[in-house]
């Protein structure tokens, strides 16, 4: 009997919890529906891009054949669209990576009913993509210089003696100290969102730009050896993404990032020994 009197009790408090839970799980809901939803925008768009340059590169060769010149300097416009593909590939590519401190921070703003609350989110995430289109801004940057020194194909793939190296820098990266401090920080956001909290609006997109930026000093490496594979290379694109979040967000991410890295200067040692001349 005593214990028939405290079930109501019981439920009672069982009632409160799950009311005090629900919103925490429709905001990670929101985040994750949001975050997933982005991404597959993104992708959708590559694929599309990646239809188009399949196009063109027929084309090309078809005027190449009639020996019409095919090495025209790119323009601003060119630039520009660098820029907005390299965008496009950082959002397809670092969304999913970026879903567990979007949702903390989503959980931290409710708890913390801050001044500008209802934009904390959205900020949060302007402030980390800031970050990353200034990356894309100089991977542009970069592949239009390659391509105007005649040092990237039609394929936008790097000569084989540079991707080599890309690919030797990028591993050797992956096994440095700054790496794995910048790793280390990417693979603890509770840590960041309780020490680098700032509250409002603009406060979110400084937390944002901070977290962005350890991520860049974490991935930038990884992003370059795109320039050596073949920069629409979605399948590449793909596997480098699996492996940021693996490195992020899985259980051994340290280990992850340091056999990424052998992996890494192997492949570059062995497209320098068979870009040698026999």
């Amino acid at each position: 009997m005593g214990n028939t009197r405290r079930l109501p009790g019981r439920v009672a408090e069982l009632d409160v919890s799950s009311r005090a839970i629900a919103p925490l799980l429709r905001q990670r809901v929101v985040v994750w529906s949001s975050v997933i939803g982005v991404a597959v925008i993104a992708w959708a768009y590559l694929a599309h891009l990646e239809q188009q340059m399949a196009s063109t590169m027929q084309h090309d060769a078809m005027m190449a054949s009639m020996a019409m010149a095919m090495d025209a300097k790119w323009s601003i416009v060119e630039l520009m669209y660098l820029f907005a593909m390299w965008s496009v590939m950082m959002v397809a590519m670092m969304a999913p990576a970026a879903a567990p401190v979007l949702a903390l921070v989503a959980g931290a703003r409710r708890s913390r009913a801050a001044r500008g609350s209802a934009l904390v989110v959205p900020a949060f995430a302007l402030g980390y993509a800031i970050v990353w289109f200034g990356f894309s801004a100089a991977a542009a940057v970069a592949q239009w210089a390659l391509h105007d020194t005649a040092l990237m194909s039609s394929q936008m793939r790097a000569a084989a003696p540079i991707g080599a190296a890309i690919l030797v820098a990028a591993g050797v990266y992956q096994l440095l100290p700054a790496k794995r401090a910048c790793l280390l920080r990417c693979r603890s956001p509770l840590a960041f969102v309780m020490t680098r909290w700032r509250d409002g609006t603009l406060g979110a997109v400084r937390m944002g730009v901070r977290h962005g930026a350890w991520c860049v000093g974490c991935c930038w490496a990884l992003m370059t050896v795109l320039f050596a594979v073949g920069v629409m290379n979605l399948a590449a694109v793909a596997v480098l993404a699996l492996f940021v979040l693996a490195e992020k967000t899985g259980p051994r991410g340290e280990l992850v990032a340091r056999l990424g890295g052998v992996v890494l200067i192997t492949a570059g040692v062995l497209v320098l020994l068979g870009a040698r001349p026999g």
